[in-house]
């Protein structure tokens, strides 16, 4: 296997590990608690760290070899699962059952810090991919990066339900420590030459810092790019959503146990999709790919609960799984080729503190919202009066507006974004950036994605 693969392979694994840990607390929580409080705390915490670690866990990729950051993401996730084992082992008697206690949520702190610990290898990933993949293959290459993310957040569901049911946390956390090792021992031997640019004679190294104002500047300084940023951190404001409404939706038509299989099985529209875009890549455009990728997702959003249909659902879930690695691809390959190499972990990591920022917004919000709001206005207020006879009425149906309305909104925004300066001119930079192939990163092709 050449590199590039052996390292997506890697990331596969962690990304299951990591994932698996943080789907198994939120299960486990509930288990020992019974609170919806707590579960939500937990999903709260990891959006919060997500966004807030960002910048500075690109600043790591930037100022070291990306092999070792992500060795170094596989110890201090070791450490902290060994950690919160320790406290397992040890905790006091009902010390889990209290929602509120402090030895719980130490507790689920040291678990989370493990599990973000793991991001690093999503900001370094996309970065090995400029260093790694030519120019003209990057697009093809990102697909399988977007595939690997959709796969490891999927298929964790699944391994984290068994898990916690066959032998709670105690399973879990074994698991991720043997994991965690075996990730460690093969990136250890994966052989990366990076050809890190050393600075010309007379000057000196850039100082191993943050630079949040240096890395806007550098956003700044690319015609449309903050738009990009923008624009990404608007679609996860209305993704939110998803997050908040699809289970409940869901679970309005079909059996918990219906729902999670219908999940498992449409987690193949991320492999499909990876595929293809290995295969056919994204076009002369990535950005024009992205928006009409998001005019087809939010036109699905428009309709696909337009009626209490299981199918029609199910329809629009895999187009929106089948879309996804592309909107990610797109975006990741347009940067690599905009951003210079020595700043890319922190834009990376900036786009991704902003961007993921937004969803929890949306989260908070829209629960009370839809149950305070829309129900009620969809059960037996206006709304049911006046399209209730063929849209329909009840809890289910506002919930159902809501997705319909988030897609109008979506759908309007992206017709925006494309009639805007902002996509002519990140267009035309992305056009006239100079192919980095045989820069002075010193890296050639050393995988091709196919």
């Amino acid at each position: 296997m050449r590199p590039f693969h052996q390292i997506l392979a890697n990331n596969l694994v962690a990304n299951i590990t990591n994932f698996t840990v943080w789907f198994a607390i939120t299960f486990w929580i509930f288990i020992e608690t019974q609170s919806v409080f707590a579960t939500g705390m937990v999903a709260g915490i990891y959006l919060v760290f997500t966004a807030g670690f960002g910048i500075w866990l690109g600043a790591i990729v930037d100022h070291n070899p990306k092999r070792l950051a992500m060795l170094g993401s596989s110890v201090v996730s070791f450490a902290l699962y060994a950690a919160s084992m320790t406290m397992l082992l040890f905790a006091p008697e009902g010390a889990f059952t209290d929602p509120y206690g402090l030895y719980l949520w130490a507790f689920v702190l040291l678990v989370m810090l493990g599990v973000i610990a793991g991001n690093i290898r999503s900001i370094a990933l996309p970065t090995l991919v400029t260093i790694l993949i030519p120019e003209g293959e990057r697009d093809k290459a990102n697909g399988l990066v977007g595939m690997v993310s959709g796969i490891g957040f999927l298929t964790t569901s699944v391994i984290s339900g068994f898990l916690v049911a066959w032998g709670g946390m105690h399973a879990t956390l074994l698991l991720a420590l043997v994991a965690t090792a075996l990730v460690f021992l093969h990136l250890a031997f994966v052989h990366i030459d990076e050809g890190r640019p050393q600075p010309a004679e007379g000057e000196k190294a850039e100082p191993k810092r943050v630079d949040i104002a240096g890395t806007v500047r550098v956003i700044g300084a690319v015609p449309g790019l903050f738009a990009l940023i923008f624009f990404a951190t608007f679609n996860n404001f209305l993704g939110g959503v998803f997050m908040a409404l699809l289970d409940a939706y869901g679970l309005s038509l079909v059996s918990v146990e219906v729902w999670g299989l219908t999940f498992g099985v449409l987690s193949t529209a991320f492999i499909l999709s990876g595929i293809i875009i290995s295969r056919t890549g994204l076009g002369k455009n990535p950005l024009r790919t992205l928006l009409l990728v998001n005019v087809i997702t939010w036109s699905v959003c428009c309709v696909f609960t337009i009626q209490p249909s299981f199918w029609l659902l199910a329809a629009g879930c895999f187009v929106w799984m089948l879309l996804g690695p592309y909107a990610e691809a797109a975006e990741h390959t347009t940067l690599q080729k905009v951003v210079p190499l020595e700043r890319q972990g922190r834009v990376f990591g900036f786009a991704q503190s902003v961007e993921q920022a937004a969803s929890p917004l949306t989260a908070f919000l829209i629960g009370p919202l839809t149950q305070f709001l829309v129900i009620p206005f969809m059960t037996d207020g206006a709304g049911a009066d006046m399209i209730g006879d063929w849209f329909g009425t009840g809890p289910d149906r506002g919930i159902a507006l809501v997705f319909t309305v988030a897609g109008l909104l979506g759908l309007m925004v992206t017709i925006l974004a494309f009639n805007s300066r902002y996509y002519r001119e990140l267009s035309a930079a992305y056009a006239g950036a100079p192919d980095d192939d045989d820069d002075s990163s010193g890296a050639t092709a050393a995988a091709t994605p196919a």
